[in-house]
């Protein structure tokens, strides 16, 4: 399972970083970026807890 952006919809509004810092980064630029690509067993309610929170709804699970 991996998390995907819609670079589109995002507004940077760090959300995500902020719920799990390890698995997303904002650049200067205010891009999001997915560091962790690949999700471990362990991380999926982390990652489904950024899905759901995202605002504009970017983030997506695959």
């Amino acid at each position: 399972m991996r998390i995907s952006v819609d670079t589109d919809r995002c507004e940077a509004n760090g959300i995500c970083v902020g719920i799990a810092p390890d698995m997303f980064e904002l650049d200067d630029d205010d891009m999001l970026h997915v560091v962790s690509d690949d999700l471990d067993e362990s991380r999926i309610a982390e990652a489904e807890e950024a899905v759901a929170q995202c605002p504009k709804a970017a983030l997506r699970l695959i």
